[in-house]
């Protein structure tokens, strides 16, 4: 724990041998919330089964010491404190979430324990173990934190683990923190079907004719239009009087290119040298007016697409987030590398919005959308591309990627490090990678590692720059090194020492199966037959459901079969 870079660690004295807690208990308050009583039972849980101490809850002993466990008042939601002395222990947090948390926190760092994924936690023997004693305190820097992964919305439990903070409701888990991601949402504003007929003027004009695609949330609107704005502000007004608990609304882009251009957005956007000039003006005259009435109320709005650029005098107003989106980016670099052309305008407009914003958001893209279970050679990206993000004074961090089932291409070892990555950005993300392969493949890690390092430094040697939609071909796959990816796997299953630890290097071989199918050489039709069979089943063993953003898995399966 105190070796993170952004963890304080003030040591107070000698280490708290665990030996010596035989007869120690944990206290929790008696008007505990739900949340607060649910880390209390998971720490007595997963405290004996690394050290076998069954330590009592709430029951005093004269010559014992306590562990206390309570949520502070004092702290911020997400913040932790823990305190360790020769006789007692404090595990404090804020509420709602920070106290589970600071539990959390308390059994990975201090204990060991590591939740690598919903079915596997890992449990050192710490019987023999001493923890310095002294004073923790950690605040996460991002306040938003969505690892976009499919096993976090069937598990909420297990994203508790991962301090994800963006998934369930659920009290005893602390509940979700009450800011929204920031996505598309002029349809919700000023509904076409609402005003289309009557005031076509709302919507944007385009090559002389309003424009009626409701398509990606459209049609896009005439952001210079006062009527548009008090129609917009209205709605926005309505949604949050309908979710108090919110701390922030969107105010955002359709998904769609047909922005307006009227005389008047074109002379803003042309001043501003940007189509966000029009944009921002829209969204800060509403920002304005949504404080009158939610003061602590941010409005957020998407810097994505045309409106990526920041306009050159309009600035963001202080109630004002801004999301950026980094859909056109190189995913094998990271975004601030100076010798990827492909990420330079990208990182030069993060720069800008920095300047001139506290409060950035992203969206970031961690998947091939095309294919969710193709190689996919990012993981060197991640923690730069946090760390970077961090830099820029981004609050959130959407990391999407395959949300849509429990199958993706390595997606157990990518949803542990970047949860990780959001919650802590100074990490060491080799460190991550590497401990979570040995834990969870035994024996068989060395082959896999030596895999990821292959599917990397091949894309390299090719000079590619996949993006987040890449053909087989832009990850570097032919027949040559797809075959060699499918003989890593073929070598991993081999050194799988027990069914548990071959189930996991099955799932994790899928991708070696696709490899094979759409980049292999030509085969006998029986051969590619088999191979069809086995990679389907392994698919359905592991409960894919989709094998792209836009494609179900059986959907892929029936073209498979008819080939």
């Amino acid at each position: 724990m105190s070796a993170h870079k952004t963890l304080v660690f003030q040591p107070i004295g000698d280490d708290l041998a665990i030996s010596t807690m035989q007869n120690w208990h944990i206290t929790v308050a008696d008007d505990a919330t739900p949340s607060e009583q649910y880390a209390t039972e998971a720490f007595q849980k997963w405290f004996n089964k690394a050290t076998e101490l069954a330590l009592p809850l709430g029951t005093a002993h004269a010559n014992g010491g306590e562990i206390i466990i309570v949520a502070s008042p004092t702290l911020g939601d997400e913040d932790i404190q823990i305190t360790v002395e020769s006789g007692w222990v404090q595990i404090s947090g804020g509420k709602p979430r920070g106290v589970l948390y600071a539990v959390y926190q308390f059994l990975e760092e201090l204990v060991g324990i590591r939740f690598l994924t919903a079915e596997h936690t890992y449990i050192p023997d710490a019987s023999a173990l001493k923890i310095p004693c002294g004073s923790y305190a950690y605040s996460p820097p991002f306040s938003f934190r969505w690892s976009y992964y499919g096993e976090n919305a069937a598990v909420p439990e297990f994203a508790a683990k991962r301090k994800v903070n963006t998934v369930t409701d659920a009290e005893n888990l602390g509940g979700k923190t009450q800011q929204q991601l920031i996505n598309h949402s002029f349809h919700a504003l000023v509904p076409y079907g609402t005003y289309g007929e009557s005031h076509s003027e709302y919507y944007a004009l385009v090559d002389g004719k309003r424009d009626t695609n409701t398509h990606g949330g459209g049609p896009q609107l005439c952001v210079t239009n006062p009527e548009v704005i008090e129609v917009a502000t209205a709605s926005a007004i309505q949604q949050l009087t309908e979710r108090p608990e919110a701390t922030n609304i969107s105010v955002s882009q359709a998904d769609t290119a047909a922005y307006c251009r009227c005389e008047t957005c074109e002379a803003l956007n042309a001043a501003e040298d940007s189509p966000m000039g029009s944009q921002l003006t829209f969204v800060n005259a509403i920002a304005e007016r949504i404080e009158k009435a939610y003061p602590y109320v941010k409005v957020g709005t998407l810097a994505y697409w045309y409106t990526r650029k920041p306009p050159k005098t309009v600035k963001p107003r202080h109630n004002v987030q801004i999301q950026l989106c980094s859909i056109e980016c190189c995913t094998l670099h990271a975004i601030d590398d100076p010798d990827c052309e492909q990420n330079r305008a990208f990182c030069q407009d993060t720069n800008e919005w920095g300047k001139i914003c506290d409060d950035i958001w992203i969206w970031n893209y961690n998947t091939n959308f095309r294919s969710y279970d193709l190689p996919f050679p990012n993981l060197r990206s991640v923690a730069p591309n946090v760390r970077y993000f961090l830099r820029n004074n981004a609050k959130g961090v959407f990391m999407q990627a395959n949300g849509s089932g429990l199958t993706g291409e390595l997606s157990d070892l990518r949803n542990y490090l970047i949860s990780h990555l959001i919650w802590d950005p100074y990490l060491d993300s080799d460190v991550l990678l590497n401990e979570f392969v040995t834990l969870h493949y035994g024996a068989a890690a060395p082959t896999i590692l030596e895999y990821i390092t292959f599917l990397h430094d091949n894309v390299e040697a090719r000079g590619l720059h996949p993006r987040c939609f890449p053909t087989p071909e832009d990850v570097g796959l032919d027949a040559e090194s797809a075959q060699t990816i499918f003989d890593y796997f073929r070598q991993a299953l081999a050194l799988a020492e027990d069914p548990e630890i071959r189930g996991r290097v099955e799932k994790a071989s899928i991708p070696a199966y696709k490899a094979i199918l759409v980049a292999g050489s030509d085969m006998e039709a029986t051969k590619r037959q088999r191979l069809i069979d086995d990679y389907i089943a392994l698919c359905e063993r592991y409960n894919m459901s989709h094998a792209a953003e836009t494609q179900t898995a059986e959907a892929y399966f029936e073209e498979l079969r008819a080939q």
